[in-house]
């Protein structure tokens, strides 16, 4: 199973906690503690290991470059439309998509073009199903023009357990659609915001994958 290198700090620190718990335990208490505590830290253990799994995800053959491709996995508890977006400038359709503590938490491109907008906000940490996360939570905001000239806007949320959002791209790189750029740690949410004009190939209650499932078509 491949590891994120982002999550080895945390896990090096779990598994050293565990063993330094369960060392001073087996010392100086009796074989009953150790055994209970055994029982309580490995598996917080391995779970901190399996959060930050990165497996290879394989996208669409021949898919042209106006399908949108969903930037995490989660499940679709947003689709609406929305009257006026930031960076789209325009009324559009916002596509929410909630991360689990046990969904993996690499995010990926959602579509190729230039990053033009970056903003990074601090704010509060409401539950990320809460519709309100999306103006009020810590996120970070990237705002890509597509080669035909639409503007897609996606957001990373922080939620009640997720307190960071990691990424690697920068304003004026050139994306390419599929390829890591980041990730959130512990549950979290996922907004992407397209023209009104696109096609939505999704539904709410849709679990999707990211780098794999289309979920939405540009109109071009």
């Amino acid at each position: 199973m491949k590891i994120a290198y982002e999550g080895i700090p945390t896990i090096v620190l779990v598994g050293l906690v565990t063993v330094l718990v369960l060392s001073l335990s087996w010392y100086f208490y009796t074989l009953a503690s150790g055994i209970i505590l055994s029982l309580i830290l490995f598996p917080i253990w391995f779970l901190s290991i399996y959060f930050f799994r990165d497996p290879e995800r394989i996208s669409p053959l021949n898919l042209s470059d106006e399908f949108v491709l969903s930037p995490s996995d989660g499940k679709v508890v947003v689709i609406k439309e929305v009257e006026t977006a930031e960076y789209i400038e325009q009324e559009a359709i916002q596509i929410s998509i909630f991360l689990s503590p046990l969904d993996v938490h690499i995010n990926r491109i959602p579509i190729s073009g230039v990053l033009e907008y970056l903003v990074y906000q601090t704010g509060e940490y409401l539950m990320a199903w809460d519709d309100r996360a999306t103006m009020d939570n810590e996120q970070a905001k990237f705002g890509v023009r597509h080669a035909s000239g639409q503007k897609i806007l996606f957001r990373q949320i922080t939620g009640f357990l997720a307190r960071r959002v990691v990424y690697y791209i920068r304003k004026g790189d050139s994306l390419e659609r599929a390829k890591r750029f980041g990730l959130m740690k512990f549950g979290s949410r996922m907004d992407v915001v397209l023209p009104r004009s696109s096609s939505v190939l999704i539904k709410q209650g849709d679990k999707v994958i990211a780098g794999e499932s289309i979920i939405a078509k540009l109109t071009i």
